[in-house]
């Protein structure tokens, strides 16, 4: 670590100096605490005196004999009190309720990933297809089954879950995992979002050496995996980040722009300590444990002074967000970052050689809220909204856009994809399979949260596993297996994703009927390749509709969202269309609520 750039908000690799560190004969112990009058190591509960080292900011012990697996945190003494904290550099930490860091080597596993990680460093993700399965690792499956439990005993480890998960993404259609936060976290319902070890990844699954396990096993799969971190606050315990040396270290001394809207603290971005914490753990995730790309939670509040664009810009936070994502993607050739941004502040996917912020994709937050309002909407109501579901392609290509229907559309009484459907239950299926042929034909990377492709209809808890059993169902389990025809589909044709941020990738065929509620249009790849989707949003039968689609030899039908083994009412494989070559136009006729997917 360069003392310099740490100071100075440039360093992206303070972990290998700061933490504790696995010496030939024990462990040297380091901590950065300039306000500290006094720390001493509590090693197995032992305390024992660190001194000052470098400029006086910094503390150190080197203890012979200290072994890999041992427990301690720091007891730090100000204003003639003492707080006992874990390492905020730790690599390990124990189980909550317990919170004292460990003793932790990181050279154990052996990754097998070569092929995989020497494609990533050549990979153009944005001309490929990114189909993210989002997953909270503790309740995609539970030992106990149907039942709502927070024991640990419940949950299968990171090991154990590698397999069963990699064949189900594989089987699924499904080509990139989104994790939740992985870091250490005190409460478990706040699912990873408020951390305390920014380096630790939670022992409720296990070992660092088992996660690595995990992304190398995904890799093996073909499979790419993307981490949540959480770059703008911090949990308050007292044992983490919080008053770490007796003052604001990492935090700000206000509460005014010191304290989030969840309670947390903000990270102080005026501070280069603060800045080279957190541009650490980024390159630490991306490099120690091969993860692919990091979507980082809300980025509103980085740009904006707490999110509310009223207050101004955060510059400090801003020029901090533009260095981390410069450094882990130069640091860790063909990574990227993913921002979780509400605001319409131009730029997030700009290169920040053009004033943009850097990241390489931003979640979509217009597309979703209006996809789904549009799809709540009673049928008789849908002809006044009908450009609520096209507004999305009017600024489509202000930025780089990731459509998610994520974690946060499934809980507090918001209901599941599935529910939110208009109609009664049996109505509900046929639109959203419309929904998700929409989805996964419009432009852009796509998201779902774990349990959607099973049309789940109760909301997530993080106590229960997903409820599979609803695959004993024939309206689930033919949902599941759309899902999983359409993701076969979507990772198949180049149209679908090569040209997603490029205007000669999509062009609209129909968006002007809005007493039909009918919607066309077509996607192109750079070669010859052409699919065109058209969407029947009405609760009434559209027979013999005509579209002009000019140059077009053939068209045959990929996918009917009405077809037998979808539980819908037409027989597999059929569907009524026409081409006309000559006149340059398609003609179908489609059922209430269904879609088709054809390629010309």
């Amino acid at each position: 670590m360069e003392t310099y750039n740490f100071y100075t908000g440039k360093e992206f690799f303070a972990h290998l100096y700061l933490g504790a560190h696995l010496t030939q004969d024990g462990v040297v112990f380091r901590t950065f605490a300039p306000a500290a009058q006094q720390i001493e190591l509590l090693l197995n509960g032992q305390p024992q005196p660190m001194h000052k080292v470098q400029d006086g900011n910094f503390w150190e012990l080197e203890v012979k004999g200290a072994h890999e697996g041992d427990r301690y945190e720091y007891r730090i003494h100000h204003d003639g009190q003492y707080v006992d904290h874990a390492d905020p550099y730790g690599y390990s930490m124990e189980l909550r309720p317990a919170h004292r860091s460990i003793v932790c080597d990181l050279s154990h596993h052996q990754f097998a990933d070569q092929a995989w990680m020497e494609a990533r460093r050549t990979r153009h993700t944005e001309s490929e297809p990114m189909n993210i399965y989002e997953l909270n690792l503790g309740s995609w499956r539970k030992r106990t089954h149907e039942k709502a439990t927070d024991d640990p005993a419940d949950w299968y480890s990171y090991a154990e879950i590698a397999g069963p998960l990699a064949d189900y993404l594989k089987q699924t259609g499904y080509n990139y995992v989104e994790f939740m936060p992985l870091n250490e976290y005190p409460f478990d319902g706040s699912w990873g979002y408020q951390p305390t070890g920014f380096f630790s990844p939670t022992s409720r699954f296990g070992t660092p050496e088992q996660l690595m396990e995990l992304v190398d096993t995904l890799h093996q799969a073909g499979i790419g995996c993307i981490l949540d971190i959480v770059p703008v606050h911090f949990a308050t315990d007292s044992y983490g980040l919080a008053n770490y040396d007796g003052t604001a270290l990492f935090e700000y001394p206000n509460d005014a722009v010191g304290v989030s809207e969840w309670g947390s603290h903000n990270f102080m971005y005026s501070r280069g300590e603060s800045c080279s914490f957190m541009q650490s753990s980024a390159n630490y995730w991306l490099g120690a444990y091969h993860f692919d790309g990091l979507r980082m939670d809300a980025i509103s509040r980085i740009i904006y002074w707490q999110g509310d664009e009223s207050r101004g810009v955060n510059g400090n936070a801003v020029d901090f967000v533009r260095r981390l994502n410069d450094g882990v993607k130069s640091l860790n050739p063909g990574t990227f970052t993913v921002a979780e941004d509400s605001t319409d502040f131009k730029g997030t996917t700009a290169p920040t050689s053009q004033g943009g912020l850097g990241f390489d994709y931003k979640w979509d937050m217009g597309w979703m809220h209006d996809t789904l309002d549009f799809f709540r909407t009673g049928p008789e109501y849908r002809p006044q909204n009908y450009h609520k579901l096209s507004f999305s392609m009017m600024y489509y290509h202000n930025e780089r856009y990731l459509l998610p229907l994520s974690h946060d559309e499934v809980v507090h009484g918001k209901a599941t994809i599935a529910q939110k459907m208009w109609g009664d239950y049996d109505l509900k299926f046929p639109q959203a399979r419309c929904l998700y042929l929409y989805m996964m034909t419009h432009p852009g990377k796509k998201l779902n949260f774990m349990g959607s492709e099973i049309a789940q209809l109760r909301e997530w808890d993080e106590k229960r596993e997903q409820d599979w059993f609803l695959r004993k169902y024939p309206q689930h389990d033919s949902f599941y297996r759309y899902c999983q025809e359409l993701n076969s589909l979507y990772l198949k044709h180049p149209s679908l994703w090569q040209q997603d941020y490029k205007q000669q990738g999509f062009e609209w065929r129909q968006v002007d009927d809005t007493e039909s509620v009918v919607y066309a249009y077509e996607r192109r790849d750079s070669a010859q390749e052409r699919i065109l989707v058209v969407l029947n949003l009405s609760n009434q039968k559209r027979d013999d509709y005509q579209l002009e689609v000019p140059n077009t030899g053939h068209a045959d039908v990929l996918l009917y969202t009405d077809w037998d083994r979808f539980s819908g009412h037409t027989p597999d494989g059929s569907a009524d269309v026409h081409l006309d070559e000559r006149a340059g136009t398609v003609t179908c006729s489609l059922a209430p609520f269904s879609g088709i997917m054809l390629e010309l």
